[in-house]
């Protein structure tokens, strides 16, 4: 099965990573249309997008996994598209972050408030995924985790740890009351395939290397 011609928006990407691209999408197109996976439903996702759903579901991470699923074939992990009523939050979400190749950690002005995106960072890190930090209407300074007397201290230093080692990775920022949504698309999606890019060559060395 052939990848779906390119849009305007898209041809920037497909002209930077053409072989790249077309090899990511074809490995997920196979996949999804093999007759004899009927019931496979943890598959590994090329990317796990950890964000706070009340501030950015609605806009920039599902902006972001809807091109990265549509645009560019790749498998993005959102949670509100990937389970499913039944599924068991930190079984689903532990085993996509653990199977993924990186991660996308969208961070905004409520995001230190949950459990669940600190738990998820936290994991990421620990699990030495790279991580590409997202500042959306927040800046690095302002995140910090509150100790509510609720988590225990070693949580706290858990969570306080992958906070900083985001805050000290190079990322983008986004403003939505002044930025311009393609163009940070094309910044994000660049950033994704330079990395999954590298991931994968990491991996064939050490293929190599075990042989």
């Amino acid at each position: 099965m052939e990848l779906r011609k390119p849009e305007s928006f898209d041809i920037f990407f497909y002209s930077r990573f053409p072989v790249q691209i077309s090899r990511l999408g074809k490995e997920h197109i196979t996949w999804a249309n093999n007759p004899c996976v009927t019931n496979q439903i943890m598959t590994p996702c090329d990317v796990f997008i950890n964000h706070r759903g009340i501030d950015t579901k609605r806009t920039l991470a599902g902006l972001l996994n809807y091109h990265l699923s549509s645009r560019l074939n790749l498998r993005p992990f959102l949670d509100s598209k990937n389970m499913k009523p039944g599924d068991r939050l930190f079984d689903k979400i532990d085993a996509a972050i653990r199977k993924c190749k990186i991660g996308i950690a969208v961070f905004s002005p409520q995001y230190c408030n949950s459990y669940f995106c600190l738990h998820e960072l936290a994991l990421l890190m620990e699990s030495k995924k790279r991580v590409i930090p997202v500042f959306c209407n927040v800046k690095p300074s302002q995140l910090r985790v509150k100790d509510n007397g609720v988590c225990p201290q070693y949580e706290i230093e858990r969570f306080s740890w992958a906070l900083e080692e985001a805050k000290y990775t190079v990322g983008l920022t986004f403003d939505s009351s002044k930025a311009d949504w393609s163009e940070f698309l094309r910044d994000a999606s660049d950033a994704v395939m330079q990395n999954l890019l590298e991931v994968e060559g990491e991996h064939e060395y050490q293929q190599e290397q075990c042989q």
